[in-house]
């Protein structure tokens, strides 16, 4: 399929996209208000600066924050689609919501379950604990808000069926994300001389390798369920449909 033909399909509102979107309605809001709460996140971190301030890689360190910056680049393209009704910025809306949700899942996931643990797992002795509601606003709501905006406001693709190989790129991001988080995180350790979240430091290489192929592993079965949960809220289309759809091509 070409470029332009694709944008012509993704400017239709597919039959099982729950609400309008791109829209200046409910799709907008819904990026607006995920936009103040980022602004409000990194404005937090600006408004009370540590050492990780002046440290190498700055708080992009973190998982947490890197997932923040993907879901804030995910949703200016989303409320830009939602002014412009543009289906070329909808469409990279999509591509962005690919990895952002399935990540800030797995961001919640292992954020809430370690902290239950012991808070010394995820956050440096050094550091105050966060208040209770920069902490949801940081490791809660980014993950509610690009759910929300995957099961509603968003076509079914690139999930399966509309695109069949939906599981492999989720594979394939989920990996590479992975990999490259592990050699970003081990890059700014040579630097600074110390890991950011304290359970790095606990494990030995292999051990975090290990970890951070569970983590890769996870993201993917994130994926997986948000496939199922569109299904499960939207529906799914019939052989006969996706035919009828690729004639219309």
């Amino acid at each position: 399929m070409s470029a332009s033909k694709m944008v012509e399909k993704l400017s239709r509102r597919h039959p099982l996209q729950r609400l309008e979107s791109p829209s200046k309605g409910f799709s907008g809001v819904v990026h607006v208000f995920g936009l103040l709460i980022f602004y409000s996140d990194f404005k937090y971190l600006r408004d009370h600066p540590n050492f990780i301030n002046d440290s190498y890689g700055w708080h992009l360190q973190y998982l947490t924050i890197i997932g923040l910056a993907l879901s804030t680049l995910c949703f200016l393209s989303g409320l830009a689609s939602d002014i412009t009704s543009s289906p070329t910025l909808f469409l990279l809306k999509n591509y962005l919501s690919l990895l952002a949700a399935p990540l800030e899942i797995l961001i919640s996931l292992l954020y809430w379950t370690l902290l239950s643990i012991s808070p010394s797992l995820v956050i440096p002795t050094t550091l105050p604990p966060l208040p209770l509601l920069n902490d949801l606003s940081f490791h809660l709501l980014p993950s509610l808000l690009l759910t929300l905006d995957t099961l509603l406001l968003s076509p079914p693709w690139p999930t399966a069926p509309m695109n069949p190989a939906a599981p492999v790129i989720t594979l394939v991001t989920s990996s590479v994300l992975s990999f490259a988080y592990w050699i970003w995180i081990e890059v700014c350790y040579a630097h600074n001389g110390f890991y950011p979240y304290p359970i790095f430091g606990l494990l030995d290489t292999w051990q975090r390798v290990g970890l951070f192929a569970f983590s890769g592993g996870m993201m993917c079965l994130v994926g997986a369920g948000l496939r199922a949960a569109y299904r499960l809220v939207n529906g799914m289309e019939g052989v006969g449909e996706m035919d009828a759809e690729k004639k219309r091509e």
